[in-house]
């Protein structure tokens, strides 16, 4: 069984998608067919809708907007991405033991303070003055009761697998050895060796143009929230995701098959593989199940289950 998979593509390559499908899934079929146990989702979406409601509400208080100068534009500081990775690696942490769905908003305003500070970002949301941080926090109070509502509750079980949920890139032309803060390398780099120890990498192989088409196609009929139907920004599908470096990884691996992720601690040599989702397969997966047509749902399962079962240690 796997026990950590690393779901990794540009935006609306299937990632999401291909979540719901193995979740439509019935237990014994996914363990039989494709080496997966009871999923555990951890997905990094969450934090980035949410941090860019706290600069929405910055500005409107007239304050600096420390992630985001304005909805359609990337993170201020490349070192976000890093961050994610910190709040993901936090997730995994406390599985089996977390917080309480009515969480405050401070409490997430700290856990996003304390990201930042290990990778090294500069002070951001506790330097306002008093007033102004009361009213963001109690600004911020309903949506991050929302947010709680996505943390794990009940403790997974032993043979669980815990999918990490995740994209990364670069703009055009970008250099991948000088790509950190940015790109998969470093991301991965940053996430704790128990996580590494024991995960594989499912990446969803789709050209720059196909994510941004699909991009714009995905959020005609959901909201921005909406895990399958959110809108990543124009600029920032040009700016950040206009290529990525897992070609480039799986090129320059120590070991054929596999992603050489080196921390500060140890190298790992993660095994990889690619979903080929050039000629699109997964965005039927968008609507009712009851209305997903057979013959896509059969080619998707045997796409899926040969691919997972080449990642099986």
């Amino acid at each position: 069984m796997l026990s950590n998979l690393l779901l990794l593509a540009l935006p609306a390559s299937g990632k999401s998608e291909i979540c719901r499908y193995l979740s439509h899934l019935d237990d014994e079929v996914r363990a039989a067919d494709m080496g997966l146990g009871p999923l555990v989702f951890l997905d990094d979406f969450p934090y980035v809708f949410f941090m860019k409601r706290v600069s929405q509400e910055l500005r409107r208080l007239g304050a600096d907007p420390v992630f985001f100068a304005a909805d359609e534009v990337p993170p201020a500081d490349p070192r976000f991405w890093g961050m994610l990775i910190e709040l993901l690696n936090e997730d995994f942490l406390t599985l089996g033991t977390a917080r309480a769905p009515g969480c405050s908003a401070r409490d997430l305003l700290a856990r996003i303070e304390a990201a930042g500070a290990a990778v090294g970002a500069p002070p951001g949301l506790f330097r306002f003055e008093p007033e102004v941080l009361a009213r963001l926090i109690d600004a911020l109070e309903e949506p991050a009761t929302t947010f709680a509502q996505t943390r794990v509750i009940a403790p997974p079980p032993p043979d669980a697998t815990v999918i990490f949920e995740f994209a990364r890139g670069g703009s055009e032309g970008a250099d991948f050895e000088t790509l950190a803060p940015r790109g998969y390398r470093h991301s991965l780099s940053l996430l704790r060796p128990d996580i590494l120890e024991q995960a594989a990498i499912l990446y969803i192989w789709v050209t720059p143009e196909e994510s941004r088409h699909r991009n714009r196609e995905r959020a005609r009929s959901g909201g921005a929230a909406s895990i399958l139907h959110h809108h990543v920004p124009e600029k920032t599908m040009y700016l950040e995701y206009d290529c990525d470096d897992f070609a480039w990884l799986l090129d320059h691996s120590e070991q054929p098959g596999t992603v050489t992720v080196t921390t500060v601690e140890r190298t790992f040599h993660v095994p990889a593989a690619c979903l080929d989702n050039r000629v699109d397969r997964t965005s039927f997966l968008r609507a009712e199940p009851e209305e997903w047509p057979p013959q896509a749902v059969a080619g998707l399962h045997a796409a899926l289950s040969e691919v997972l079962r080449s990642l099986q240690r």
